[in-house]
């Protein structure tokens, strides 16, 4: 799509990490080329995209600014099967792949970023650890074990509840699949 590819992309992801990590994603559009300005003005472009009558669904919108998946797989969810496409990773979280989760009907019920195949999750040992962009959702399970999801409050968020050694609850919020920030409950 015409002024609009991975670049961009990232920078649409980054608009809504900027509720949380408003440094992290300062430093992150420097390194894009971009400024603030540009960020919000292709995250209303990529709105406008996604309230559009005409505009590609599904995995089609996707495929318009990423281009072809990397990959594309058939996995189970309960009794249904749903079909999953990544993208490789993306510049700014090397490691991490893009990935959407699609209902039989082609709907698109999850994006957000995924480790990559072959790369290890990095040292998760205590709640300390968890730091801002240093993992995504499922390193959680991978490092945690019994970890209690629930969906955010907007598509792009998700919160992930865990429990400390200490038995100290926290919740760990993540925008687009990426660590956010973590607090005591």
């Amino acid at each position: 799509m015409k002024g609009f590819a991975r670049r961009e992309f990232q920078l649409v992801l980054l608009r809504r990490m900027a509720d949380y990590q408003p440094g992290l994603v300062e430093d992150a559009i420097r390194s894009l080329g971009a400024s603030r300005t540009e960020m919000r003005e292709v995250n209303a472009r990529w709105q406008r995209i996604l309230r559009s009558r005409t505009f590609p669904r599904g995995r089609r919108r996707y495929e318009t600014v990423l281009g072809p998946p990397a990959g594309v797989e058939e996995r189970p969810i309960g009794d249904v099967a749903c079909e999953v496409a990544w993208w490789p990773p993306l510049a700014l979280w090397p490691g991490l792949r893009f990935e959407i989760m699609m209902g039989p009907d082609g709907t698109v019920m999850q994006e957000w970023l995924v480790r990559d195949d072959g790369v290890p999750v990095p040292p998760l040992e205590t709640v300390d650890d968890l730091a801002p962009w240093s993992c995504v959702v499922g390193d959680l399970d991978a490092r945690f074990g019994a970890v209690a999801h629930q969906d955010g409050e907007v598509p792009s968020r998700w919160h992930a509840t865990l429990t400390g050694p200490d038995g100290t609850a926290f919740v760990a919020h993540f925008v687009w699949g990426l660590l956010q920030t973590v607090e005591s409950i």
